[in-house]
């Protein structure tokens, strides 16, 4: 076992579930249990899947500008935000979650994030923050870099997350949370469990219904034990984690996002809210306005390739005449779909669905074409 590896609360568990580990943003994570990525991803696709990502970085950003429940808190904690991101979060609903990017000044995303509102009236002039965690140590460098004297940052490494997803989670949950089933897709709300205090969102990363749990580290493996006892839970790794999440489009930062892709470029226009892209104020606002305006000389699009060979990230993606175009940045097998599934950017004239290329694979053109994301359906619980 590597000495310089990180672990989550959960370590003990994963082992004695038989968890195959690997080194993932530092930490030593189950890739996947005896029952195999292909087997852990359906069981999530029709049942439950029980994920730990307890390595993200989660944090409550507070106003340091006036006190907590004060009126116009909120306002001005999501205007300190809003220099830092585009996404709309001054009209952000109590108990509400956003999704959004942070930016550096030429428009490229440094990392993307969720952004919760408390529901509670003494909290608000806070937010609930969870991000990457390859990332989370220069995102919250750079959050009390940039809002120093605006907000205070607590990173809340006192706390695990765990992941529920699968049309079968609101059933299990409810059982050890009443209450969690009639929440919808996008909000927020505190709960208690044995008295132990939780932050329970309906949200994920598989395309799935689901919902991500804060539990206190002294709590988490009891939590997740009694998850796990559930008839319809199964533990699932970063394997199935990664095919579930390719086949919802959902992007994976580093791979489908990096600091030299904008959000315009990386589909993502529905993180930038409409008041930002009237008025700006975010790192970047010029060459997004202008992207969002004229539209960009690149896009991250769905790939299908014919047969049954996949088409991994770095894969080049030729026209029919040969002309390189763009490049695989996620690619793998679909096991819902039941054929190999990608995604990548392309430039402007090869973006429509439908339009027919070439992918090179081991020196050989394969024939593949644009396809529309996701490749399996959004199940997500709007109420």
């Amino acid at each position: 076992m590597k000495t310089d590896l990180k672990y989550t609360p959960l370590h003990p568990l994963h082992l004695s579930l038989g968890a195959k580990m690997v080194e993932f943003a530092g930490y030593d994570m189950p890739v996947q249990y005896p029952l195999g990525v292909m087997k852990e991803h359906l069981h999530t696709r029709t049942k439950a899947g029980f994920f730990d990502v307890s390595h993200m970085g989660q944090a409550f950003l507070t106003t340091t500008e006036c006190a907590l429940g004060d009126e116009g808190a909120h306002e001005k904690i999501a205007a300190a935000i809003e220099s830092m991101v585009p996404g709309e979060i001054r009209k952000l609903k109590k108990g509400g979650l956003r999704y959004s990017v942070f930016l550096n000044e030429e428009g490229g995303v440094l990392d993307d994030l969720m952004i919760t509102r408390p529901g509670r009236e003494d909290l608000q002039g806070m937010l609930y923050l969870v991000v990457n965690a390859a990332m989370k140590a220069r995102d919250f460098a750079l959050i009390q870099e940039k809002l120093a004297g605006r907000a205070t940052l607590k990173i809340a490494d006192d706390r695990s997350l765990l992941a529920l997803q699968g049309p079968a989670a609101s059933d299990a949950l409810e059982k050890m949370v009443p209450g969690v089933s009639s929440q919808t897709f996008m909000t927020m709300r505190p709960y208690e469990w044995a008295g132990v205090p939780l932050i329970i969102s309906r949200c994920g990363y598989t395309g799935e219904d689901g919902f991500e749990i804060s539990v206190p580290n002294s709590h988490a493996e009891e939590f997740a034990r009694l998850l796990l006892s559930h008839r319809a839970v199964e533990a699932i790794g970063l394997g199935a984690r990664d095919s579930l999440r390719l086949e919802a489009g959902l992007c994976l930062y580093g791979h489908d996002l990096t600091a030299e892709t904008s959000p315009v470029e990386g589909n993502i226009k529905f993180a930038i809210g409409k008041r930002r892209r009237q008025e700006g104020g975010f790192p970047g606002a010029e060459r997004i306005q202008r992207e969002l305006s004229e539209g960009p000389s690149r896009l991250r699009v769905g790939v299908l390739p014919e047969g049954r060979a996949p088409a991994r990230e770095g894969t080049v993606i030729q026209s029919v005449d040969g002309e390189s175009i763009g490049v695989i940045t996620s690619g793998g097998f679909g096991p819902t779909s039941g054929c190999p599934v990608a995604m990548g950017y392309v430039t402007a004239p090869f973006m429509d669905t439908g339009t027919e290329v070439h992918l090179m694979v081991r020196g050989k053109a394969m024939p593949a074409r644009i396809a529309d994301m996701p490749f399996a359906p959004h199940n997500y619980f709007r109420g």
